[in-house]
């Protein structure tokens, strides 16, 4: 049994509350009761029986004054005057929760050939120069080179990061205050990004082989930092052992292993050098998950390389034509990695639009969110004639004002538990998109927007290498640019050195504050160039206020930030909370984000009389 709370301006005159739940799909009322008066508004409390692993729930509201209406329905997206389908109910999830640390923590994604280098694999006599130690498919570049972005050549061009590198640059990570390092792909490949696996059995000696992750595991951990590795579990390549095994013996027991239609070999997306895995075949979920020596379990824990998994494409796994198993291979992927990590490792599924059918199970923790963060927050910052498209689509993304971008991201929230919208990544841009520099128009005041955004919302944060220094790139290859780590004590534009104290600011704002890694969400207001939301936690409540330009002053009224007289700025940005008798007044004179923070009035939980109905 879980008691759910809902709470109600007076101005609304709800004189019950009941709570509707579908349990086994039938649809069951219980009454709420008033639990909390203050001088604004009341709480509700209902209880609800789990009946199920997901259990759904929205509220009646019911009035009997005259001039408001008599039946109201609020679930995830709002109060409603009509009946309104299950889809955006609010959700109750009892499978095991994801780890403690994961819903504190920022994320940093590096693009391992793209980072840095160490100094073992630098030429002789020519620092920067072009390896000279690489496989016979890669073209070396310096490092200072531009990315090649014809289709064909990208992928083979290689600017010779590693991992020893990536550990010799920690530092970066413990300054901003990152503290997990997410790695794209580090199996061998024959392409730079790797995501055409040859095996998941070793590190590319391009990398520096198993020991040199072994090595940036044991030093992260040493600086409080986890590693997250990237599978693919939806995809090989056309080089990995298996599929070579197939290929030689297609009725063999690693023939059955990969996708076949009509005897023809099916890949990823029409990619020839992608064959698809076919999780149907009980041998390969087998060999993926099933003990401490499959592809998940081996590389996980202490002394394995990784603490968590990103996967892959995961909306397509297991998903070809009639069959779906995407949900099977979730749950023991999960199940995997659990035994290796003793429940601490975290589990996020890439997916670019509505992932409402792939999560709130025992699979998946989370997804990154392109679809109810990172598309959204496009919308509203991208330049006014700069309109990128988004992963594969045939049309530009519009610019929205923010009553729009609100509207979606409170659409795409309701339609999952919180627990996974909490435990999803957000992200402004990843190593497959538009470089947030570039997408709003080189403004640096957009990209601290955007940030502002990205650290005080909720989800785990995740920043694509670069984009705290200010790096462009209008595409995702040509925003895979090596880090300029040269200009770090430099004055030569390539790195932005106020931007990533920007950024520091924020991590160490977020990591100091639960409301904004812990608290529930509530927009005050979202128009044009303004949003402002709270942040609530039982110990503290934060205010934010961004603005993606000037704005003369919107006023939230008092009833709605009720304790903000004591609140605390605390961005450099951030001026004395402008409180009057009716509201808080805020205004911007240009690109601002502003946090206030101040202690919550923690409610006292106690019963009022079962004949209180409000008094209307």
């Amino acid at each position: 049994m879980v008691s759910v709370r809902v709470r109600v301006p007076r101005a609304a005159a709800v004189g019950a509350v009941h709570v509707r739940t579908t349990p086994d799909g039938e649809q069951f009322f219980t009454d709420a009761r008033v639990v909390r008066r203050t001088e604004d508004e009341d709480w509700w409390q209902g209880e609800v029986l789990c009946h199920n692993p997901v259990t759904t729930y929205r509220f009646l509201l019911q009035s009997d004054a005259e001039d408001v209406p008599a039946y109201r329905w609020l679930n995830g997206t709002g109060v409603h005057l009509r009946d309104v389908p299950d889809t955006s109910d609010f959700r109750l999830v009892t499978h095991a929760p994801p780890p403690d640390w994961a819903q504190r923590a920022v994320v940093y994604q590096v693009f391992p050939d793209r980072f840095a280098r160490d100094e073992t694999v630098e030429p002789v006599g020519d620092p920067g120069g072009p390896r000279t130690d690489l496989p016979d498919w890669a073209v070396p570049a310096r490092w200072d080179d531009p990315v090649a972005l014809g289709r064909g050549d990208n992928p083979a061009q290689v600017f010779g990061g590693t991992l020893d590198g990536a550990r010799e640059r920690l530092d970066h990570l413990v300054d901003l205050g990152a503290d997990v390092l997410y790695l794209t792909p580090v199996f061998p490949a024959r392409s730079n990004h790797r995501y055409d696996a040859s095996t998941f059995e070793a590190v590319d000696p391009v990398l520096g082989g198993d020991a040199a992750l072994l090595r940036l595991q044991e030093a992260a951990h040493e600086h409080g930092i986890r590693v997250m590795g990237d599978i693919t579990t939806n995809h090989t390549g056309d080089r990995h052992e298996w599929y070579a095994a197939a290929r030689q013996d297609p009725d063999g027991e690693q023939g059955g292993w990969y996708v076949r239609d009509d005897e023809r070999w099916v890949t990823w997306l029409g990619v020839a050098s992608l064959p698809k895995l076919d999780h149907s075949a009980d041998g390969l979920r087998a060999r993926l998950t099933e003990g401490p020596g499959s592809v998940i379990e081996r590389w996980l824990g202490e002394g394995g390389g990784f603490d968590s998994w990103r996967v892959d494409v995961a909306n397509m796994t297991g998903r070809y034509k009639g069959v779906d198993l995407t949900h099977q291979v979730a749950r023991e992927t999960r199940a995997a990695v659990d035994r290796a990590t003793g429940g601490q490792g975290l589990l996020i599924a890439e997916h670019t639009h509505d992932h409402s059918r792939d999560v709130d199970g025992d699979g998946w923790h989370g997804v990154m969110n392109y679809s109810g963060f990172t598309r959204p927050v496009w919308t509203w910052l991208r330049a006014a004639d700069f309109a990128p498209k988004f992963l594969g689509s045939p049309l530009q993304v519009p610019r929205l004002g923010a009553e729009l971008v609100a509207e979606t991201m409170r659409d795409f929230c309701s339609i999952v538990s919180w627990r996974a919208w909490t435990h999803s990544m957000t992200l402004v841009g990843s190593h497959d998109t538009t470089r947030v520099h570039t997408l709003v128009g080189d403004d640096v005041d957009q990209v601290r927007v955007a940030a502002g955004l990205l650290l005080t919302m909720p989800g785990i944060p995740m920043i694509t290498y670069g984009d705290e220094i200010g790096m462009p790139g209008d595409f995702g290859e040509d925003g895979r640019r090596p880090m300029p780590w040269a200009s770090r004590d430099t004055e030569d534009g390539l790195w932005d050195a106020g931007l990533v104290k920007h950024y520091r600011q924020l991590i160490a704002l977020r990591h100091d504050s639960p409301a904004l890694w812990g608290g529930g969400m509530r927009w005050l207001y979202a128009e044009g160039d303004v949003m402002v939301f709270l942040r609530e936690h039982p110990e503290q409540t934060a205010l934010v206020h961004v603005a993606r330009a000037a704005h003369d002053g919107v006023e939230i009224p008092t009833t709605q930030v009720a304790g903000a007289g004591a609140a605390q700025g605390r961005t450099p940005q951030t001026a004395g909370l402008d409180v009057t008798g009716s509201g808080v007044r805020l205004a911007a004179p240009g690109p601002t984000v502003q946090v206030w923070t101040w202690a919550t009035d923690a409610p006292a939980w106690e019963p009022v009389p079962e004949t209180y109905r409000g008094g209307w």
